[in-house]
């Protein structure tokens, strides 16, 4: 059972996160041979003012 974390700064729409999951069960379905009902997907959105790049807030950008 592969297991996917991806971490992504908030703000992309419920399209967008379905497109995501979509498009990333079918590359580890196809490249790792297992079915895509075997593919779990955690999605963790992390908020713009927890997170930083080079010592910068990226709420701050």
């Amino acid at each position: 059972m592969p297991l996917v974390h991806i971490d992504l700064i908030e703000g992309r729409t419920d399209e967008q996160l379905k497109a995501l999951v979509k498009d990333v069960t079918a590359a580890i379905s196809k490249d790792a041979n297992v079915p895509a009902e075997r593919v779990h997907i955690v999605l963790n959105e992390m908020r713009k003012d927890r997170y930083s790049v080079a010592g910068k807030m990226v709420s701050d950008k």
